[in-house]
């Protein structure tokens, strides 16, 4: 299935039938009265979260939502038929704007949630309702009320405990899938990972946690370049990042040097994703070239504070101590 995670959609609600003028009509009662019944309210357009919906793809390709207006009254004192809402089916994890002001409508995070996007309009109140001592033969009823209209921005935001990042084929792919059920595409070449995966990672008996590999970074991501400005947002509702850096990297930077590019770039795109917990770890130590480059590198963090895990995700090495200071940073936030 094609990942799409924006989409603009249009939602018009339905507008309330319009209140009937009638009169009661019935043998030997010669002044039966006003009787017309209100009109029907018109169809809200609902947006309802799914956990079994990953993707906005469907919304992508239609785009006009609009709900039927409610039935007129009738005589007899009868109410228009009210009409059907209309559901718009989003993944957990999407947010509403209205896209001429931009405001946030909602934040859909729950499976089940529902929003209002659009409301029907209610019946016009049909003769009957105006209907006084010193006027009870009124000839006028309401028209219904009209139901809302707009056009709305859906934007997904997928919702993980911990998102991967790091250069393009620094191993995010490899690692999530040795920990987890996903399955990415794995490949020897950048940007290999052209969406972001997710995956379930178990530990004890029953607990889990949720995984988000996203695709790669580069240097300028924040102002476009590369792939990774257009799922940067997919880490903003994380509670902690893993930074994968890639040991056997032939280049004129050091490995901290790709870590400061990185966060140079969270930073530019969002201070507030700069300002996550984040766990550092040194892929592919089982490659021969990256034996004398491990024990200099930790030296090299651990002089700047910080704790470099190093791993291989080809062969395992290391990924229990990782998951164990994931779980207990995790727990730690929770507490928090």
């Amino acid at each position: 299935m094609k990942f799409i995670d924006e989409a603009k959609i249009y939602v018009r609600a339905g507008d309330g039938g319009s209140g009937c003028v009638s009169f009661r009509r019935e043998k030997y009662i010669p002044r039966g009265g006003p009787n017309g019944g209100d009109g029907g309210k018109g169809g809200d357009v609902v947006i309802r979260a799914s956990r079994n919906h990953s993707t906005l793809l469907d919304l992508k390709f239609n785009q006009h939502h609009v709900a039927k207006r409610g039935g007129r009254g009738e005589g007899s004192n009868k109410t228009g038929k009210h009409s059907p809402d209309v559901k718009i089916i989003v993944p957990v994890g999407t947010l509403v704007k209205d896209a001429e002001t931009g405001e946030i409508l909602a934040d859909i995070t729950a499976d089940g949630q529902k929003y209002i996007v659009a409301g029907g309009g209610e019946g016009g109140k049909g003769n009957a309702r105006f209907a006084t001592s010193t006027n009870r033969a009124p000839r006028y009823a309401q028209e219904g009320k009209k139901g809302e209209e707009r056009w709305v921005e859906l934007e997904l935001k997928l919702l993980a405990d911990v998102g991967i990042i790091g250069l393009p084929n620094a191993g995010k792919s490899t690692f999530i899938s040795k920990v987890s059920a996903a399955r990415p595409k794995i490949a020897d070449f950048p940007f290999t990972t052209l969406k972001p995966n997710l995956g379930v990672v178990k530990y004890g008996n029953f607990e889990t946690f949720v995984i988000a590999d996203i695709p790669g970074l580069v240097k300028g991501a924040n102002q476009g370049s590369g792939l990774g400005i257009k799922f940067l947002r997919h880490i903003e509702r994380t509670t902690l990042l893993l930074h994968i850096l890639d040991v056997s990297r032939d280049a004129h930077n050091s490995i901290w040097e790709d870590f400061k590019s990185i966060n140079n770039e969270l930073a530019l795109f969002s201070p507030a994703l700069i300002e996550k917990p984040q766990i550092v770890a040194l892929n592919k130590i089982d490659l021969l070239v990256a034996s004398e480059k491990v024990e200099k590198e930790v030296k090299i963090f651990r002089k700047h504070g910080i704790k470099l895990f190093p791993i291989s995700a080809i062969s395992g090495e290391g990924i229990d101590a990782l998951i164990k200071e994931i779980i207990k940073t995790l727990q730690m936030q929770k507490v928090s």
